[in-house]
């Protein structure tokens, strides 16, 4: 979805593989408000696990929901209404996605209790695994849905879930009794809190703004209602913190400690505003101004949203193997430090593009090498920040708190892939150099500010566990 969605709404709503035809500025708050959702309901579906199905169930559930979803969105092929299906289809994915997402991850933890190295190898398996299916699924949905019909593509995605699903049916032997039970099931005679009421309140939000988004001429609406999420989001991790610094009764070394979770909740929703440009705005550029004839014959634009996975395939041990060699000479740069650089990565990345960007037309379109180098260099800063993140989430968390500041990250993402949305949606009005090469100069700001306060915040990180 993240290689097909913005190129589907975009595609003109007429000729032989018609899409949505929706201007960029509707199709990319839909894209960022879609992301975005697809972090925040992690929280209810970890929190469904943890108290009522258990984790083994709820990712079977979330991956029958996300098959659904899919298949949704391939229910024109057979004569169903387009903007209907479309909406469901979104709304289902998110769903199951929410479902999904955290508990597989508990999973994995929960195979490896005793921690330690096997622990750090069995997550690199998984995250190895989760990138093999991002380099090939837009390889073969892709190919499909650009060069075929849509729906297709779709359709493919839900019969490859389908496979997914009975594989991790058939694997369940190999699971012990990893996630099979709820971790704090709901007491009898107590009453859980109305998280499933407030679930279907949202959805019906989103499938309420996405309809009438879709339906056309609701371009002001789609934006406020993006950027009201946004204020929306932040306004409940400030309201959080708050509690935190104020009411948890925390003790000095753990609210030095919390001052750096906010100072990385805010470094990374900005990594995330400019890294998830590549569903958005780089796919459009991709699509539009890139030249992909290979021997005669046009290759996908979502094939080149493969390039990030197979980077990260490639580079993933070379860093793990780095930090591991740093730590032993003591010269592991800080937490803080990775962020900065990763940052600094990501502009440098977004440098190369708008130069690349600058003399591109139509009929003059710029070579994939530009999207390739800028890919290699967002990769690398992701390598950066993402994995250093989730370890510092689980360092710097109060005690007893750990799930609640993983729950932190994942709303720093949603929060980066709002407002990443917001943006792409400016190539209504800029040029994609000029787009770019804004999103380099804040994002590099960003990361000299972090290089330069990366000392400071070095010296609150006492006493990490």
């Amino acid at each position: 979805m993240r290689a097909l969605l913005i190129l589907y709404m975009t595609a003109a709503a007429t000729g032989a593989n018609p899409g949505l035809g929706l201007g960029t500025r509707d199709a990319a708050a839909i894209y960022g408000i879609y992301t975005a959702f697809v972090y925040l309901l992690a929280l209810p579906g970890g929190w469904l696990a943890d108290r009522f199905w258990g984790a083994r169930n709820t990712v079977f559930a979330g991956g029958c929901i996300i098959a659904a979803g899919h298949f949704s969105m391939a229910a024109p092929l057979l004569g169903l209404p387009e903007i209907p299906s479309f909406v469901l289809g979104l709304t289902l994915i998110v769903a199951g996605t929410g479902l999904l997402k955290p508990n597989i991850s508990a999973m994995v933890g929960d195979l490896y209790p005793e921690g330690g190295g096997r622990r750090d190898a069995g997550f690199s398996i998984f995250y190895m695994g989760i990138n093999l299916g991002g380099m090939f699924g837009p390889l073969l949905c892709g190919l499909l849905a650009e060069n075929f019909n849509w729906h297709w593509g779709f359709s493919l995605a839900g019969f490859g879930m389908v496979l997914g699903l009975i594989q991790y049916k058939r694997g369940a032997r190999h699971l012990g009794d990893a996630g099979r039970r709820p971790a704090h099931p709901v007491t009898a005679g107590r009453k859980p809190a109305p998280v499933l009421p407030l679930i279907l309140a949202i959805f019906l939000g989103m499938t309420i703004a996405l309809g009438g988004a879709a339906a056309g001429g609701f371009v002001i609406t789609l934006g406020t209602v993006a950027a009201w999420l946004g204020s929306a989001v932040i306004g409940v991790a400030a309201i959080y913190f708050a509690y935190l610094f104020f009411w948890a009764g925390l003790s000095g070394d753990e609210k030095k400690r919390l001052w750096v979770i906010v100072w990385l909740f805010v470094l990374a929703a900005l990594f995330w505003s400019g890294f998830e440009q590549a569903g958005s705005s780089l796919n459009l550029f991709a699509y539009t101004l890139t030249d992909r004839s290979v021997l005669g014959w046009e290759m996908p634009a979502s094939w080149l949203q493969s390039i990030n996975p197979l980077f990260i395939i490639a580079m993933a041990p070379i860093f793990g193997t780095a930090w591991t060699w740093a730590a032993r000479r003591n010269a592991d740069p800080s937490i803080a430090m990775k962020f900065a650089l990763g940052l600094i990565a990501l502009s440098a990345g977004f440098f190369v593009i708008a130069w690349g960007a600058a003399n591109t037309s139509p009929e003059n379109p710029a070579s994939p090498a530009w999207l390739v180098v800028t890919y290699f260099l967002h990769t690398v800063g992701e390598l950066f920040l993402s994995p250093v993140g989730l370890s510092a989430m689980t360092k710097l968390a109060p005690r007893g708190r750990v799930g609640q500041m993983m729950g932190v990250w994942f709303i720093a993402a949603a929060l980066g892939n709002l407002i990443a949305g917001l943006v792409a949606g400016s190539l209504e009005d800029l040029s994609p150099d000029a787009l770019f090469w804004d999103v380099a100069m804040f994002t590099g700001a960003a990361g000299l500010i972090a290089l330069l306060a990366s000392p400071l915040v070095r010296r609150l990180s006492v006493n990490t566990r």
